[in-house]
């Protein structure tokens, strides 16, 4: 996105536009002050219309020049109407309102994984958005080409706060969204994509350390309580686990995602494991 010069005098509510602020339910509400900056920059064209607190507008100067410069609707309210338009006192000082990010299809999601042998996420039903969000947040840092997320219907999508905790990472996936993972798992099989389970150790489980992960290939997490389902367990080419020292049953998924993506980004050049 091109940068807009500094203005010297603060922006002020822009009362007229090409476009009007729409308030139609289809679009996108993305708020937190990384998360709103990096929509920005990667989906200049989907913006709508920008919300800033005053405390926040000196910090967005150039932001708020381009987006008059481009007409986009934007205005300078106090922090209780943001926190009354959201509903959560975590907006960090801006909104951003746009066109609903784009979802593959998981067959389009396992084509462009082949074509690139990428690394990919699949969550099964990981409902906690902090977690969600910890997950994007790591899975951009560590290169990972999209997540693919499994839950029942009416399948929820990306929850606002997944997108604020991900810190602008989910402007840097690819998405796709399926109600049933275990047969879009199948599926990416058969397109010659390798499918791994993080699991808990047991018979025939892998250690994640030393497990050579090929390309293409998913990661699969599963839900914070129950785990992976049984149907998706039986979709998947291999378990791998995390070892410990026995003192703690588990990690919280979002810990142990990360530990696994981490692995996987490390040795995924290797040979595939037989």
């Amino acid at each position: 996105m091109k940068r807009a010069p500094q203005r010297d005098t603060r922006p002020q509510r822009k009362e007229s536009s090409k476009r009007s602020a729409s308030e139609a339910p289809t679009l996108d509400i993305v708020y937190g002050f990384r998360s709103a900056l990096a929509l920005c920059e990667k989906r200049p064209d989907d913006i709508d219309s920008l919300l800033v607190t005053r405390e926040r507008a000196e910090d967005v100067e150039d932001l708020l020049a381009w987006a008059e410069g481009q007409e986009i609707p934007f205005e300078i309210v106090d922090a209780h109407d943001l926190r009354s338009e959201i509903g959560t006192e975590t907006h960090e000082g801006i909104l951003v309102r746009a066109r609903p990010r784009t979802w593959l299809t998981p067959n389009a999601f396992g084509e462009s994984l082949v074509k690139s042998k990428g690394i990919a996420l699949a969550l099964d039903r990981v409902r906690n958005p902090y977690n969600i969000g910890a997950i994007l947040r790591t899975a951009a840092f560590f290169g990972v080409q999209g997540v693919l997320l499994g839950a029942p219907a009416p399948h929820p999508g990306l929850p606002n706060d997944a997108i604020r905790v991900a810190e602008g990472g989910a402007e840097h996936l690819a998405f796709a969204r399926t109600t049933d993972l275990a047969e879009s798992l199948r599926r990416l099989r058969s397109l010659g994509v390798q499918v791994v389970a993080g699991d808990t150790e047991g018979e025939g489980v892998h250690d994640a350390t030393t497990f050579a992960f090929g390309r293409p290939v998913v990661l699969v997490v599963g839900n914070e309580r129950e785990g992976l389902s049984d149907r998706v367990l039986d979709s998947c080419d291999a378990r791998i686990a995390i070892g410990g020292t026995g003192a703690m049953e588990s990690l919280n998924v979002s810990v142990a995602t990360s530990i696994l993506i981490a692995a996987m980004a490390r040795t995924s050049k290797a040979p595939r494991a037989s």
